[in-house]
């Protein structure tokens, strides 16, 4: 059956197959710009036509098949019921067969396709056709910071070159290195456009061109920013992009942080730059940071962040402890993203020249609740004295004072702290001692708190049903316990030479009561305990101890002890001795030394070195590395914080430079004896010496500098690798844009990085590569060049400059150079801009409002620390050109060793210079000087010598034109370069000083000058910088040339330059013109004097004073006058000192001519004499002497203590006693309210002034100010409320006020009130209290039958009640006995002839309601015959003063007798006077009390006694009764 079908390339219809020849992959249908023709019909008219024709034709009944109308009627009813039939059938073989055609159709349809798309290439290629877009660009609408690719598929023959275009302006990579990047693979062209900006959106569009037209697909890109800030935005995707996990991100790191070195007491940042995709505001990376492989937490001294494309780790403050490798972990999509790096941190600057560094990592263990031990890791030290202790401080938590451990250094890095309190927190530092100093502290320890360890082991946690759980004390399962048990376990849990730390167990059972321990110690085996904790209360089972003897064993027990009792004693513990028998600490001291020491080259300035470890480690923290160049003597430290393994990279090495290495290893007892030095290393990369060369690193940065239509001129940048041996050759390759297949552009070396290749098709897109080689081979080929269109430039701006490059590099500027534009356009470059931006910014700033015609720019106000990026624009007479390509970044930073230009003059030959030492250099360096930043090359001028890591340029002869800027690189180095101007001032200096070299004179440091000597001779000299041993010289007075000889002597000293003539005379014949000529080899000098007039009357005036004193002088004499100074106690005394003395030697003291002996005579034999003057006052003012004499001679010294001489010496004692005045102390007296300054002395002529609220205060009736020798005193008479408020006193020495104050308000004053009336009271009492006033002897003797009368005066207001006792009852008046008392006045016992039963203890009380006394008379009788008794000692009393009995409160006994064993009653304690009262008879006793019968009165009795309360108002009698006794 007949069909056709279209070839594809004439369909017209969007169902048609489309299939890239190759991508192979199925793509949208987009709308075409030109239609496509096509004669042919479509399939579905195809298969019409094959219906129609396979159609059958109806069916006719023949003639003779025709029938009767009955017959037909039943043919008919038979028919249609078959027919019926027949249709169905019909119907069914139809439908198969259309099915049937469908699949043949369609079977033919693929088959024709197949066979078509075979020939498709060459029918491509024979067809000639304008670009057309397959797959067009789509619109996209994403967020800020989040990437996008735009991509099209476009065919054409031949096929087009498509350019990319943002609002119309073509899309330059170049511009905004690593923003975008334009891709063409395999026929799909993409632009890329990293970390989006709100600023891209705009429309962009893709132009297709080849020589048959032009296509152009368009797309609009939005960018949104999320509103707030991580917030949610309006159109509420955000939610969906924060189901991101930070783990699922792509990232890549950039910019890493390399190797740092910091210092102690600085602050320091490492920072990664990294791509994040998606970069999501509200979702950042996870990032880890570690130290020495454990995980860093943010704190005070850590700050972390990591956001923006920024991970970064702030140190504020850098200790010796952040020293480590640093490894910063960031996890991705595909698992982790690591880099590590190591930190130097150095010492900081030391306390005191020599003095140690400060120990570091500094930790606290064993915390208890009175007790922690305290390790650190010891510095190291290099070239500073051993250390020889450590002071351990600490610091409660919260607060800013430290205080000292431990009173003497202890040599181990461990300290036990004890006496701390229990619940409070600590921090710990440490620091180094040796011989120079002490170091700086430490950085303080993490905070601990002290808590009693043991507690928690104290409780136990109960489940209950899987679900709850209940804590339960020891304390309730141990019952009630009073008495502790005895702790367990004692034994020496550290062991060295400075202490011993006990350890042991607390008891079980303990008891809910507060626990502490008690510890005594013994001589092991002799069993003689001592306490050793007498004034410490120690709560924790751990004590330190400190005072142990070398040499002896001791043991040691505890005892548990609280408020009921102590425990039974533990066990004692072994011997413990804290060194062994042959002296040694224990354990035995440091490590041994690490064995052999190997160097290897690593980098350019790094070195690895490894070593052997010691043989005996003697647990061993880690290892110190010093290092030394070879050659010299100072040792520096390569690492500041012991490093753990036996292998280390020495890095911030000089490249060049050769060193030595050791180690030293390092415990808890310092470090080790040094090891055995490395064999001497140069620092060089480890490859690339010998025939081990590499090749090349790819260069970069390739630029378009001009093309005419059938060429391209190329530049490029050079390799930053060169291998290790010099670059020698580059080769260029080249394809078309679209091709896949690179060819040749130069078989022959090109020796430039500029390059013009030939033979190009004009209007084509060309990309290039460029390899460089040197002796190892052809390095790898650098990254492809953007496309580049071949077409002649006709425009009149210039083209853009090259090759930019950077010298001078410092933290604050650099100089940036270029190279002229290979295109010039329509006239000559006239001058250059320079455009500068923030590395990852495309805001470009010009830096200079004017062109420049030079092709180099000073850049300064830089950031340091900051990178940057710049480019260059030419300028001519038609405008601005086109920019360069951008410059590499550029970090503002110096190398480390940076050193500038010195500009100097040869010692030697006096030539001028400009010198640079290299901070870095390897052997394919050279220098390359320039003056105005053009290469100078041989230039007869100057001349160029290089030695090792220095360089100079010698100038020949030189003059102004050899004045500008001179600048030098050291190629193959990391931009190790210089600069120095060399200015019209500088370049006459240095003249004159290389004309001093070449026509020498003998410098001088100092010329021709006199002195005058002690004995008067006078000494002329001048001083020379040098002098050879050759040297000769003449002086010249007044025009004649004068030798040694009588009366002047003439000399030299080599070694000192100096030159001098002696006179022994100086006289006025002296007087002229001194001149002194020195030749010296080829140099020669002289100096001159002239000593007339005013000048040389004063030398002669000085020399006539000196022959006196030097006469003086030979005999005793002063060698200081007298002078005054104040001791401690504010004694003045007058000092003075003598010289040339015997011991025959006299020395007197006079005051106004009058002498003075002091106590202890003056000792001329000690050099000194004074003569003190206590209590110094205006009285003491004179004129004081003291004479020096003897058979020799005389001397003598005055000083005149008056006027101002008077007010330094009261300024000197204000001076001490300011300083060491009290504060003001109250003190209450009858008269007033008294305030007291205590002092060393105080005298009134000393500047004190007492103020009241800031007014100064006179003395008056009401203020009395005054003082003794000890104190100052003001006191307030009769106080009253004005007198309130801050009282102060201030005492002025002149130079300072010394103030001390005191305030009398509120509640002191209300105090010092009522004491005031107390004391005004008592004083009233005690001066009109009864009393015996005097009359009364102690003791009577008188014989039988005589008659005795004691009579005595009393006195006082009111009138006093009398009362007389014998033997301490009552007497009653009768005719024995008589009792008077006359007038209120006299009071008398008259006992007629007394018998010896009148013998005893006779007592009379008197008393008034303000008090009495009690006076006791001991009356012996003996009969008539016998001898006299004596008065038994002893027996006399004192009358005792009493205070009034309260009457209301104590009834008056009958006989108020006083106790036998007291005789002087005892006082009532009531301060209430008692009111005037009769002698105590039976009838004045209340009823309702009961008399005791009991000799002895009661407690309240107003009987007095010998010892009073406190608070009477009475003072204790202390003398003996006012009658004298008889003669």
């Amino acid at each position: 059956m007949p069909y056709k079908v279209t070839p594809w390339y004439r369909r017209k219809r969007g169902t048609q197959v489309k299939t890239d020849y190759a991508c192979q992959h199925t793509r949208s249908v987009v709308k075409h710009r030109t239609e496509r023709k096509s004669s042919c019909k479509s399939v579905s008219q195809v298969q019409a036509q094959a219906t129609e024709a396979m159609a059958e034709p109806a069916y006719t009944i023949p003639e003779f098949r025709q029938r009767t109308t009955e017959g037909t009627e039943e043919y008919q009813r038979v028919a249609t019921n078959v027919s019926k039939g027949l249709s169905v059938i019909q119907e069914e073989i139809h439908r198969m067969r259309m099915v049937t055609k469908a699949q043949v159709d369609s079977l033919a349809i693929q088959r024709e396709v197949k066979e078509r798309m075979t020939k498709r290439t060459d029918w491509l290629d024979e067809i000639p056709k304008m670009p057309d877009f397959v797959l067009a660009l789509r619109p996209h609408t994403v967020w800020e910071k989040t990437p996008i690719k735009l991509f099209c598929t476009v065919q054409g023959n031949p096929r087009p070159v498509v350019k990319w275009y943002k609002g119309g302006v073509p899309v330059d990579p170049l511009s905004a290195p690593g923003k975008y990047k334009i891709e063409n693979k395999y026929g799909v062209h993409s632009l890329i456009i990293s970390r989006c900006v709100v600023s891209d959106t705009a429309e962009y569009s893709a132009v297709a061109t080849n020589p048959h037209g032009t296509a152009t697909s368009m797309a609009t890109v939005t960018v949104k920013r999320p509103a707030g800030g991580g917030e949610l935005c309006h159109l509420g995707l955000v939610p969906h992009l924060t189901e991101i996990h930070p783990s699922k991100l792509e990232i890549s790191l950039l910019d890493r942080f390399s190797i740092s070195f910091g210092q102690e007491g600085g602050a320091i940042s490492l920072m990664c730059t990294m791509v994040v995709v998606p970069d999501l505001p509200n979702v950042p990376p996870i990032a880890q940071w570690y130290r020495d492989d454990k995980l860093l937490k943010p704190s005070q001294l850590v700050e972390m962040f990591v956001g923006g494309g920024v991970a970064r780790l702030t140190l504020p403050h850098l200790a010796k402890d952040d020293e480590g490798l640093y490894t910063l972990r960031i996890f991705t999509k595909d698992g982790t993203a690591e880099h590590s790096a190591y930190l130097f941190v150095s010492d900081a600057a030391p306390s005191a020249p020599g003095a140690p560094g400060a120990p570091m990592s500094v930790k606290a263990y064993d915390v208890n609740a009175d007790y922690v031990l305290v390790a650190w890791k010891p510095p190291n030290t290099v070239n500073e004295a051993a250390i020889t202790g450590y002071f351990v401080d600490r610091c409660e938590a919260g607060g800013d004072t430290w205080v000292q451990c431990n009173d003497a250094p202890v040599k181990v890095c461990k300290y036990p702290v004890h006496g701390l309190s229990v619940g409070h927190s600590y921090h710990f530092r440490v620091r180094a001692v040796n011989s120079a100093g002490i170091s700086r502290p430490s950085r303080k320890s993490d905070k601990v708190t002290a808590l009693d360890a043991a507690e928690n082991e104290r409780l136990q946690v109960i489940k209950i049903e899987g679900k709850y759980d209940i804590v339960i004390k020891d304390d309730d399962l141990e019952g009630y316990v009073t008495i502790p048990g005895e702790p367990t376990d004692l034994h020496a849990s550290e062991v060295f030479k400075s202490y011993v730390v006990l350890s042991w167990k607390p008891p079980s059972p303990r008891g809910r009561a507060p626990l502490w321990y008690v510890i005594e110690k013994c001589i092991a085996g002799t069993g003689a305990w001592q306490r050793i904790n007498t004034a410490v209360k120690l709560h924790s089972p751990r004590y330190p101890v400190f005072d142990l003897q070398d040499g002896h064993k001791y043991q040691f027990r505890v005892y548990s002890v609280n408020m009921y009792g102590s425990s039974e004693a533990s066990a004692p513990s072994g011997p413990v001795q804290k060194v062994d028998e042959d002296g040694a600490e224990v354990p035995i001291g440091v490590p041994s030394a690490p064995g052999q020491v190997v160097a290897t080259r690593n980098t350019k300035s790094s070195v690895f070195v490894q070593w052997e470890a010691p043989k005996v480690p003697k647990n061993l923290i880690g290892y110190y590395i010093d290092g030394r160049v070879v050659g010299a003597k100072e040792w520096f430290p390569c690492n500041h914080k012991p490093f753990r393994h036996n292998r280390f990279v020495v890095h911030g090495l000089t490249p060049g430079e050769s060193y030595v290495f050791r180690v030293q290893a390092v415990n808890i007892f310092g470090l080790s004896d040094e090891s055995q030095e490395s064999s001497p290393i140069a620092v060089e990369p480890a490859l690339g010496k010998g025939v081990e060369y590499a090749t090349p690193s790819a260069p970069f940065g390739i630029t378009m500098l001009s093309s005419d239509g059938s060429s391209i001129t190329l530049a490029w940048k050079s390799p930053k690798h060169c291998g290790g041996s010099k670059v020698s050759a580059y080769y260029i390759d080249r394809r078309d844009a679209d091709g896949l297949v690179w060819k040749e552009v130069n078989l022959e070396a090109v020796t430039e990085r500029v390059c013009t290749v030939d033979n190009l098709t004009e209007g084509n897109f060309y990309e290039f590569k460029v390899q460089a080689a040197n002796m190892a081979g052809v390095g790898v080929p650098s990254v492809p060049s953007a496309p580049m269109k071949c077409e002649a430039w006709n425009m009149e701006e210039p083209g853009p400059a090259y090759d930019l490059s950077f010298s001078e590099v410092r933290s604050h500027s650099l100089v940036i150079l270029w190279k002229a534009p290979f295109y010039t356009g329509a006239s000559a470059v006239t001058g250059y801009f320079v455009d500068m931006a923030k590395k990852g910014s495309s805001e470009f700033t010009t830096l200079n409002e004017e062109a420049v015609s030079h092709r180099y720019l000073q850049v300064s106000g830089l950031e340091e620390g900051e990178t940057y990026v710049f480019r260059v624009r030419a300028v001519n007479t038609k405008g601005v050109g086109k920019a360069s390509q951008v410059s590499e970044p550029v970090c503002a930073r110096a190398l480390p060793g940076t050193k500038e230009i010195e500009a100097g003059v040869d010692e030697e030959t006096g030539d001028i210079f400009l010198s640079l030492e290299a901070c870095e250099i390897c052997e394919e360096s050279k220098f390359v000087w320039s003056k105005n930043y053009k290469p100078i090359g041989d230039c007869p001028r100057v001349s160029v010598t290089s030695k090792g890591r220095t360089s100079r340029l010698t100038f020949t002869n030189p003059d102004k034109d050899d004045l500008g800027k001179y600048s030098v690189v050291v190629t193959d180095t990391d931009g190790v370069s210089a600069s120095h101007t060399l200015t019209e001032d500088a370049l006459n200096t240095m003249l004159e000083l290389s004309h001093a070299i070449r026509h020498p004179v003998v410098p001088l440091k100092h010329g021709l000058n006199y002195e005058i000597l002690e004995k008067g001779h006078v000494r002329f000299w001048l001083q020379a910088v040098k002098l050879s041993p050759s040297v000769s010289y003449r002086f010249i007075v007044n025009d004649k040339e004068v030798t040694s000889g009588e009366g002047q002597k003439i000399s030299h000293d080599v070694a000192t330059g100096v030159i001098q003539m002696t006179v022994d005379l100086f006289t006025r014949a002296n007087e002229g013109t001194y001149t002194v000529q020195i030749h010296d080899g080829k140099a020669k000098t002289q100096s001159s004097l002239v000593l007339v007039g005013d000048v040389f009357k004063a030398a002669l005036k000085e020399a006539e004073f000196q022959r006196k004193e030097h006469i003086r002088k030979q005999g005793p004499h002063f060698s200081e006058y007298l002078y005054f100074t104040i001791a401690d106690d504010c004694t003045v005394m007058l000092a003075c000192k003598v010289a040339n003395v015997q011991k025959d030697t006299a020395f007197r003291w006079y005051k106004e001519e009058d002498e003075i002996v002091p106590e202890t005579p003056p000792n001329v034999m000690s050099g000194a004499c004074a003569l003190p003057i206590p209590l110094f006052s205006r009285k003491d003012q004179g004129v004081y002497k003291a004479v020096l004499s003897d058979n020799r001679g005389k001397d003598t010294s005055t000083f005149d203590i008056s006027g101002q001489a008077f007010d330094d010496i009261i300024n000197a004692i204000a001076q001490i006693a300011g300083a060491s005045a009290s504060e003001l102390v109250l003190q209450c007296t009858p008269e007033g309210i008294r305030l007291q300054c205590y002092m060393s002395y105080y005298t009134e002529e000393m500047k004190t002034v007492w103020k009241h609220k800031e007014s100064k205060i006179a003395s008056s009736e009401k203020m009395r100010i005054g003082g003794t020798a000890e104190m100052a005193w003001m006191q307030i008479c009769d106080p009253t409320d004005k007198e309130k408020g801050n009282y102060s006193i201030e005492i002025s020495d002149g130079v300072k006020t010394h103030t001390r104050t005191f305030d009398l308000s509120g509640q002191a004053y209300t105090d010092a009130y009522e004491e005031y009336l107390r004391l005004k009271a008592a004083a009233f009492a005690e001066k009109n209290r009864g009393r015996v006033v005097g009359g009364l002897p102690d003791v009577v003797t008188i014989m039988e039958e005589k008659s005795l009368s004691l009579t005595c005066t009393v006195w006082g207001e009111p009138t006093p009640e009398v009362t007389w006792f014998k033997n301490e009852q009552e007497v009653a008046s009768n005719e024995h006995t008589k009792v008077t008392f006359d007038g209120g006045k006299f009071a008398s016992l008259v006992i007629n002839k007394v018998t010896p039963d009148d013998s005893g203890k006779y007592s009379i009380n008197v008393r008034n309601k303000y008090g009495g006394e009690f006076v006791e008379i001991t009356v012996s009788v003996y009969r008539h015959g016998e001898q006299i008794p004596e008065p038994k000692l002893g027996q006399a009393k004192t009358p005792t003063a009493t205070p009034a009995a309260t009457p209301a409160a104590t009834p008056v006994p009958k006989s108020p007798a006083p106790p036998s064993k007291t005789p002087t009653p005892t006082p009532s304690k009531s301060q209430t006077p008692a009111p005037s009262m009769k002698s105590p008879t039976p009838a004045s006793t209340p009823s309702s009390t009961p008399v005791p019968k009991s000799p002895t009165p009661s407690q309240r009795s107003p009987t007095p006694a010998s010892s009073r309360g406190a608070k009477s108002p009475t003072p204790t009698r202390s003398i003996k009764s006012p009658t004298p006794p008889r003669k």
